[in-house]
């Protein structure tokens, strides 16, 4: 039976200068960001994309940014908007540790998280844990909603992780299904057609 899965990388976010709530570690203001007024332009253009027309179920991220990208899609679907903490983005943790990590690497963070699975700064979480609660969530959703389209609105560090079951890294560590780059934009929406559970295509979805 096919299934289709829809993964939704969230609009542009808000850029913000200096801290809103001192109180506030680097998880709870990750969480926070809310998209720009650009990001919710973005949101409504995706939502009027064909492909998300007759979702069954919608999943976002508890995050900010991702639910603001998500109501859209629930209201064009006139369906409601599941919330699931195994879409968050990986916790970043020590915003020092991270940086510090970073100071000799010629690549983007994803990227070193992709190259270095295990690594995670102090109250972080490394690449191999983000790809691993996520994965177990796609495989409970393929066996709840087998034969339906699912909407699944996340972050692109984690829809990276998630695709590395099914992709390959080149040598600029793009990620490569079927000798395709499949590349994660802001906002971005990828295709994955499933047949009993097993993975048959990914495709990136243009709007």
């Amino acid at each position: 039976m096919k299934t289709t899965i829809y993964l939704i990388k969230h609009a542009d976010e808000l850029k913000e200068n200096g801290i809103k709530n001192v109180k506030d570690n680097t998880q709870l203001m990750n969480e926070k960001y809310i998209l720009s007024v650009k990001g919710e332009e973005q949101s409504r253009q995706l939502s009027e994309n064909k492909e998300l027309e007759n979702i069954d179920a919608l999943w976002s991220s508890s995050y900010a940014r991702a639910k603001a990208t998500a109501k859209y899609i629930a209201y064009r679907n006139d369906i409601e908007i599941n919330i699931d903490s195994s879409l968050n983005e990986r916790k970043l943790g020590n915003l020092e540790d991270l940086s510090k990590w970073m100071e000799n690497k010629s690549c983007g963070v994803v990227q070193a998280y992709l190259q270095d699975k295990k690594w995670k700064a102090r109250e972080g979480e490394s690449c191999e844990e983000a790809t691993k609660r996520v994965t177990l969530f796609l495989q409970k959703i393929l066996k709840e909603y087998s034969g339906k389209r699912i909407a699944l609105v996340s972050h692109g560090a984690l829809i990276s992780f998630l695709l590395t079951n099914w992709c390959k890294l080149n040598e600029e560590m793009n990620l490569v299904f079927n000798d395709k780059i499949i590349e994660i934009k802001e906002p971005s929406i990828t295709k994955l057609s499933f047949d009993d559970q097993k993975l048959v295509t990914i495709e990136t979805i243009d709007f």
